[in-house]
């Protein structure tokens, strides 16, 4: 038996969504918490904010570190007809952005960075899933806004909960980029920097 050992991993967020699915592949990850503006920025498209937001998070964090350290950045931004879907922040909010997306298709970009600090070299992608929503009549719409916490999930739809009714179809490499950090990826790319996965 090989007697290496993983460098530490790092997860560059405070979303409990991507701390318990990290927990899937490397339950001794740490947290810490990039301080990052999230504003997007002028005539920005919503692909490459979360790309730019994925890399500035790892790199916040990384910044910070001494010896060997493997970040992982992540940012998910959503889009329906050229509107921005992002964390409702509140009840009315979500109401109206599911109102908006009813009978539409959504898409889902989710941005991911992994940073070596050993050499400050990074690998970032953007892993995009499409969310068909069903025709919603908004007496559903606000008995699921107020049977799920989605104040802070953006496009307001949890698919990984209730909000899977919602839904027509998920169409996507990953399922677990919908959710917010997208699994298959992030191995590949752990296993690139030498991460011995499982």
């Amino acid at each position: 038996m090989s007697s290496e050992v993983n460098p530490t991993i790092v997860l560059a967020s405070t979303s409990i969504y991507r701390q318990e699915l990290l927990k899937r592949i490397c339950p001794d990850a740490q947290i810490e918490s990039p301080r990052v503006d999230e504003t997007p920025l002028d005539q920005e498209s919503t692909i490459a904010c979360a790309e730019r937001l994925s890399i500035a998070k790892a790199r916040f964090v990384a910044e910070q570190k001494t010896g060997r350290h493997i970040i992982i950045g992540s940012d998910q931004v959503a889009e329906c007809e050229g509107r921005w879907l992002s964390k409702p922040g509140t009840p009315d909010n979500a109401v109206n952005q599911l109102e908006h997306a009813s009978g539409k298709t959504a898409f889902f970009h989710t941005g991911l960075c992994v940073w070596d600090t050993n050499t400050n070299r990074y690998h970032s992608e953007v892993i995009s899933t499409e969310v068909r929503f069903r025709v919603l009549e908004i007496s559903e719409i606000e008995r699921y806004v107020t049977a799920e916490d989605v104040l802070g999930c953006a496009g307001s739809a949890k698919s990984e909960g209730l909000g899977i009714t919602l839904l027509d179809s998920i169409l996507g490499p990953d399922p677990t980029a919908l959710v917010g950090l997208p699994l298959i990826a992030l191995s590949r790319m752990l296993r690139s920097y030498g991460v011995r996965l499982p």
